[in-house]
């Protein structure tokens, strides 16, 4: 059975640019998306699938204390996502390479409120610096 303390809260997730911590970061999403080439052969009746390319998308959040993303502008970047908590079975690091941003968001405010900036990205490879591995 599953043991509930194992289970991993997002409270202890980490960003970091370039290695920097991005201390404001509290969303961060990434994935791959495989595109799969239908074949159709002679003799076989299913259809059967080719890896082709793959396309890295991702989406940060959280609250705009600098101007770091309008100043970067469309620079490519590193970011390093690390994804830990006390009571799991360890921490998982993965680093996504050649990240570049879809759109920079120059002004987005509603006075009394915390300005909120969110950044949807694309990136060119990933490692998987330190895997989660249980007993």
């Amino acid at each position: 059975m599953l043991d509930a303390s194992r289970v991993i809260l997002g409270t202890y997730g980490q960003a970091y640019i370039d290695g920097v911590w991005q201390t404001h970061i509290n969303k961060l999403e990434a994935s791959v998306e495989l595109e799969k080439r239908e074949l159709n052969l002679v003799g076989n009746d299913w259809k059967v699938h080719k890896n082709g390319i793959k396309k890295g998308t991702g989406t940060m959040s959280g609250y705009k204390v600098t101007s770091d993303m309008i100043q970067r502008g469309f620079t490519k970047f590193d970011i390093i996502s690390k994804l830990d908590d006390p009571e799991s079975f360890g921490h998982e690091r993965v680093r996504l390479i050649r990240c570049m941003p879809d759109k920079i968001q120059l002004a987005n405010w509603t006075a009394g409120e915390e300005v909120q900036e969110e950044t949807t990205f694309t990136f060119e490879g990933y490692e998987l610096v330190d895997p989660i591995v249980g007993d």
